[in-house]
């Protein structure tokens, strides 16, 4: 195939718009910046974003590369169709969920990051364990969706996918160092609006073609391959529940979520933003879903791609670009390809910028250099932004592994994560010992369930566990297990530890982490804030 220029420069000219957004975006921020508090307008813009703003990077966020390829390829598979496209309804259900119980406590009390109540209630050296889940798995989804992009660049514009992963990089890079979440937010609005345009533009060429059966027909009638509209065998219900809960549970303990809703300039607002990005998310799914639909009633053998067709190449997971290059007018796919590329910006920045936030403002600032000024912590979150991003390109190069890790660190924070937020903001009582124990448990039971994807053998056969190809596989919904497991323990342990304590069952003198108060002084966050004049630095100075 050769080199497709007409794509080429309308990528050059889409990267180039986006780049000149950041920066001016870099610009506004700085002209905001006033008697403000820099790391903050970096992390958080202030506090000062407005909700149109908020409401379209919030959506931004979760509308990536993975989210509308990922659709669309889910759909096209006849071993899967539109009953296992659960994404749109699961993220869509965590925002919501998440404005509904989780905005107001972590708004309300002026958090930075989604790490700042668990240092706050387990203290340093559990912040730091907790923080790895989630650093790995932004690094590994930057990673992921570069990876995406490149392979698509492949083979629709026929250049290296190295090239494509390297310019990404760069671009993203380059302006979330210089802006922030000011430029992250306002090039989300630039690529959602791209996104969308370019996608339903599309789709009534893809819809048409002669080589394209009806879909309505399609959806339950089987013509080229099975049809779309898929089915959930019964063996299968309690994989499809355990994914699903996942999605919906485990979307919530990201910084790429808080950092949107924490920038809004009140709670109110915060759940607002939260509740109709829901909508956007799950409407946004719809043109992925229609062009899966069209890949699944397409004849391939009636189109320039030929036989045999992308599921028999092991292309299936490039169905969405090879719809809008093969059933669309040259000049139309144009389009759809500065859609994948705009999908693919919006979530790698945020990507990036919720690593660099956490590391700065969670590792750096309360562990490494407590005492460090703002400018400091500024450039530590600059120079980290720019060791995950330079890290994650040379990862994207091996982009089946990178796939698996992304999705592995993804269920470690589901299952570690999410119950040690809900306790650190629901369940006060809660203590290290009890937050140490259940990280200690859910990483085990984890580990021990096995990963087909990385050749890890399980340990643990739960119920329905079955040896397919050489290949075992879990039936049973052990991630939604493992993390109830885990906050039961939090909560168990906690309590225990609290009693053994206070009624002095255990000497008060093997009490490490002081939860009986001891010579210990337990300062609240608000508190420390004053005294040191910077947001949310403080911690539970006895647990450092």
């Amino acid at each position: 195939m050769a080199l497709n220029i007409p794509g080429l420069v309308s990528l050059s000219v889409f990267f180039t718009l986006t780049l000149a957004t950041g920066i001016w975006a870099a610009w506004k921020s700085k002209k905001d910046q006033q008697n403000r508090n820099p790391t903050e307008m970096a992390i958080v813009g202030g506090r000062n974003i407005n909700a149109f703003i908020g409401l379209f990077t919030a959506t931004a966020t979760w509308v990536g590369g993975a989210y509308i390829n990922g659709t669309a390829e889910i759909v096209y598979l006849p071993s899967k169709g539109l009953l296992w496209v659960q994404a749109p309804v699961g993220f869509a259900l965590s925002l919501v969920i998440g404005g509904f119980f989780f905005v107001n406590p972590m708004r309300s009390k002026n958090y930075v990051t989604v790490m700042d109540p668990l240092q706050e209630t387990y203290g340093n050296v559990m912040g730091s364990l907790l923080f790895i889940p989630p650093l790995l798995g932004e690094v590994f989804w930057f990673a992921a969706i570069l990876a995406s992009l490149g392979a698509t660049m492949r083979v629709i514009l026929d250049i290296g996918g190295s090239l494509a992963i390297l310019v990404s990089a760069c671009t993203v890079i380059l302006y979330t160092l210089l802006g922030g979440l000011y430029s992250v937010a306002y090039t989300d609005v630039i690529q959602l609006v791209f996104i969308t345009l370019s996608l339903w533009v599309c789709i009534p060429f893809a819809l048409v073609n002669s080589a394209t059966e009806s879909i309505y027909y399609t959806a339950t009638h089987q013509s080229y391959q099975d049809p779309w509209i898929g089915k959930i065998e019964k063996q299968y219900l309690g994989r499809w529940l355990d994914d699903f809960f996942y999605l919906v549970l485990g979307s919530i303990p990201w910084q790429t979520y808080f950092q949107r809703v924490l920038s809004a300039a009140s709670p109110g607002q915060a759940r607002l933003i939260s509740y109709l990005s829901g909508l956007g998310c799950f409407s946004m799914a719809i043109p992925s879903v229609l062009i899966g639909a069209v890949a699944a009633s397409t004849d391939w053998n009636q189109t320039s791609y030929g036989l045999p067709s992308p599921l028999e190449r092991g292309e299936s997971a490039m169905i969405l670009p090879l719809v809008l290059h093969y059933l669309c007018p040259a000049y139309i796919s144009i389009a759809g390809l500065g859609a994948i590329a705009a999908a693919a910006m919006s979530s790698a920045d945020s990507a990036l910028l919720s690593a660099g936030s956490m590391f700065a403002h969670n590792i750096y600032r309360k562990i490494l250099r407590k005492k460090a000024t703002e400018t400091e912590v500024l450039w530590a979150m600059r120079t980290s932004m720019l060791v995950f991003g330079a890290g994650a390109a040379g990862l994207a190069f091996y982009s089946s592994s990178v796939y698996d890790l992304w999705f592995l660190s993804g269920e470690l924070v589901y299952a570690l994560l999410f119950p040690q937020l809900c306790c650190a903001l629901f369940a006060p009582s809660t203590n290290t010992y009890g937050s140490a124990a259940g990280f200690l448990v859910g990483l085990l039971l984890r580990v021990l369930a096995g990963e087909p994807a990385l050749s890890i053998p399980p340990i643990i056969c739960y119920p329905g566990c079955s040896l397919v190809s050489g290949t075992y596989s879990q039936l049973f919904p052990f991630k939604t297990f493992t993390m109830l497991l885990t906050l039961g323990t939090i909560i168990a342990v906690s309590y225990l530890a609290a009693v053994l304590f206070q009624r002095n069952l255990l000497p008060r003198r093997w009490d490490v982490c002081n939860i009986t108060g001891g010579t210990g002084t337990l300062i609240p966050l608000q508190q420390v804030e004053k005294q040191m004049g910077s947001p949310n630095v403080g911690l539970e100075e006895n647990q450092d």
